[in-house]
């Protein structure tokens, strides 16, 4: 049994230092997850604490869509592997395709099985987005998405395919694309039937984040006027279609959040005119939030094209460009953002991604997860060496109060946290790394006091006045 770390109060100085051995892993975290609300650009909970959320993504790409026990889909014993990493989202991958396959039919099969994996995230304290995931738009041309009956479009004869990414440059798909945002065919409205049936089907249940409209959409033939500066004109058109699927999700989830992403151009370095008067109008909607990715094209390159991985030393320049179009995002619109999509063998690549979200106190989910149960052959934890000692990060889970600086250091375990106090029904509560403290830690708090238990995971912390809390964790 692990030895429980011992408990010191220094009234002098006025700051608590607890001191011990290794975390063990009870903790408050495994309750059940609560619903979250917008409010400006924070999420907060039922107790009225600002909400970090650190996740990944399951995307099952591919028909039978989510089959738990398949090896891919996350299970029970998934959702506590996450939990007990401090994980607390999924970005749960739907497909039209899968919610549609014929035209006006939705699939209540498909959505019972969302629903379960939902509910199995759920109970341990796991939000789930659910994310209305393309790649490629279609099957049609080898990716995945929207279903065949809902385009018209076809491959031209004798015309190349070249596979992602650069699939996205074939005319007969750009073709494509402007059927969807024309509406053609309807495909506009099923898709906001299939949504709003989705977002019906889970609108009771406390664990759902909100739903993604759209996973990385192309502009179609209007792309070459996305460079080299952003599409106004095309990102005109391109938000009144999430207004329009927002509107019809509301008719049957009034306040279920819905995540809008920019055009992906974005991972092209292009910023959004998304809510950019006077291109386009601010957003109205008070249950929307902001989704976006953090890819480096350098490193990116290297892995799909062949190119040098020593291009990847181009990439904290990229980061900073991305996330000042964030920023800006952020700035003209007070929504809450979610990096909902990064990732890359690079723990250096990977580090740029989660140290600019910590200084903005920004929530994410990596790319990819995939269940370790299931399979022919049964996976180990895949959160161990460099990539587990980046991601599984000690962090404020949920503040009592408004945050002001964050830093973690994923080499030493060290963790500085200050926030201002603010009512709340609980204090705030801190995950405490499950890879960085094998001796046990230490903290320190002025400001207020430590209310856990000795040794858990899960660090309480109260304010014992009206001035900053600041939080200094470290290994033993």
């Amino acid at each position: 049994m692990r030895r429980l770390i011992t408990l010191a109060l220094v009234a002098a100085t006025a700051v608590l230092s607890v001191a011990g051995a290794q975390v063990h892993a009870e903790s408050p975290s495994r309750q059940r997850a609560g619903e979250l609300r917008i409010q400006g650009r924070w999420f907060l909970d039922e107790h009225d604490r600002r909400v970090l959320l650190h996740g990944v993504n399951n995307v099952d790409k591919t028909a039978p869509y989510v089959q738990p026990g398949d090896g891919f889909t996350v299970t029970a014993e998934d959702a506590r592997l996450l939990a007990g990493h401090g994980f607390n989202t999924v970005r749960l991958g739907v497909s039209f395709d899968g919610l549609m396959p014929n035209r006006g039919e939705v699939d209540e099969g498909y959505l019972d099985r969302i629903a379960h994996v939902v509910d199995v995230l759920g109970a341990e304290g796991i939000h789930v987005l659910l994310d209305n995931h393309q790649d490629g738009l279609s099957e049609i041309w080898g990716g995945n998405g929207f279903p065949e009956w809902a385009l018209e479009s076809r491959p031209f004869p004798g015309e190349p395919n070249p596979g992602f990414p650069l699939y996205y440059l074939m005319p007969s798909m750009n073709r494509a694309w402007d059927e969807v945002w024309n509406n053609s065919n309807g495909v506009l409205d099923h898709l906001g039937d299939a949504l709003a049936a989705l977002a019906e089907r889970v609108s009771d249940k406390p664990a759902v984040l909100g739903v993604e409209l759209l996973n990385e959409p192309w502009p179609g033939t209007a792309f070459p006027t996305c460079f080299p500066a952003g599409c106004p004109a095309f990102d005109r058109e391109y938000q009144a279609v999430h207004e329009r699927l927002t509107e019809r999700i509301r008719g049957v989830a009034p306040e279920l959040p819905v995540f809008w992403e920019p055009n992906v151009t974005w991972n092209q370095l292009m910023p959004t005119h998304m809510a950019d008067p006077p291109w386009t109008p601010p957003i109205t909607d008070e249950r929307v939030a902001f989704s976006f990715h953090d890819y480096c094209l350098a490193s990116q390159a290297a892995t799909y094209l062949g190119l040098p991985e020593e291009l990847v030393g181009a990439c904290p320049a990229q980061h900073e460009l991305t996330w000042s179009h964030a920023d800006d995002f952020v700035a003209r619109t007070n929504v809450p953002a979610m990096v909902t999509e990064f990732g890359d063998g690079d723990p250096r690549v990977l580090a740029n991604t989660l140290e600019r979200a910590d200084e903005r106190f920004v929530g994410w989910h990596y790319w990819h997860y995939t269940s370790v149960v299931g399979s022919a052959e049964e996976r180990g934890d895949p959160f161990g060496g460099e990539l587990g000692k980046q991601l599984v990060r000690t962090y404020p889970r949920a503040t009592a109060g408004t945050p002001e600086s964050m830093d973690f250091d994923p080499e030493t375990g060290r963790f500085e946290y200050t926030y201002q106090p603010e009512p709340a029904t609980a204090p705030t509560e801190i995950y405490v790394s499950d890879r960085h403290y094998p001796n046990g830690y230490e903290v320190s708090v002025r400001g207020g006091r430590v209310v856990s238990e000795p040794g858990s995971s899960t660090l309480l912390v109260e304010s014992t006045g009206s001035d900053p809390v600041t939080v200094d964790l470290r290994a033993e």
